[in-house]
Formats: structure tokens, sequence, C-alpha cells
């Protein structure tokens, strides 16, 4: 009986935390758009910046910080490179 009360009680948790986290990794065309923005404002050809960098918030669920630079703090966005094998996100 008290095997049987575990087992549903993780499965419980294990939903919720689930379905929070998806939450937190969700962010949507508003984030992206915003994010996108804030990065490309200072770009020579915001265009190309701005379709660039929602390509890749829309698959990393992050942009870093500021204008230029600061990469880490995406390791996805940083890490994804185009069909030459320069780096793909702005």
């Amino acid at each position: 009986m008290k095997m049987k009360l575990f087992v549903i009680s993780f499965l419980l948790v294990s939903l919720l935390l689930t379905s929070s986290m998806a939450g937190s990794y969700t962010h949507g065309d508003d984030f992206c758009e915003a994010k996108c923005t804030e990065r490309c404002s200072k770009a020579g050809r915001q265009d190309r910046c701005l379709k660039y960098c929602n390509i890749c918030c829309e698959k990393c669920h992050c942009v870093p910080s500021g204008t230029y630079g600061h990469k880490d703090e995406c390791p996805c966005y940083r890490d994804m490179k185009n069909s030459k094998g320069d780096p793909k996100c702005p």
C-alpha cells in the first residue's frame, strides 16, 4: 500500500515539475521579438540580424544579453553554425 502511494505521489510531482518547466522554456514570439530587437539595435544590417536572431531564439529559447558578445550565456545560440561553418547567430 505504501509503495503504491509513493509511486502515485512521485508521478504527480513529476507531472507538475514537467509542466512548470515546459512553461519556462516556451517563450513564444514576444520573448524572441523583444530580445532580438535589443540584441540587433546597433547592427548595421538590422533586417538580417533580426532574421537570424529570431531563428536562433526559436531553436535555443534564449538570446545573450547586450548588443554584442556574451554568447557564453547561451551555449546553443553560440554553437549554431551556418552552412559555411561560421556562427549563425548574431
